[in-house]
């Protein structure tokens, strides 16, 4: 049990530190991607958890559900950060 407990709290921080240090020219291109889907559809109401983006192309794609499965070329931004220059 303490095994499970150590481990969820170790990803809880590796997450937390891996959101911190992503480049900021892919949060500005996951931004860019969520304003261009929110510019083509409107009336879609969905926010997504975020954006799994290819680190070098800065080609990215929104996530709606589900924890994204990401190829080793590809970082996911989360939501939070793509919105907090948004507004």
């Amino acid at each position: 049990m303490a095994y499970a407990s150590h481990t969820q709290a170790h990803t809880r921080i590796a997450d937390a530190d891996f959101t911190a240090l992503l480049d900021p020219a892919l949060i500005r291109s996951a931004r860019q991607i969520y304003t261009t889907y929110y510019e083509v559809h409107p009336g879609l109401i969905q926010r997504p958890l975020g954006v799994a983006i290819n680190r070098f192309t800065h080609r990215g794609k929104l996530i709606f559900s589900g924890k994204p499965i990401l190829l080793p070329q590809e970082c996911f931004v989360p939501f939070s950060q793509i919105e907090s220059e948004l507004y």
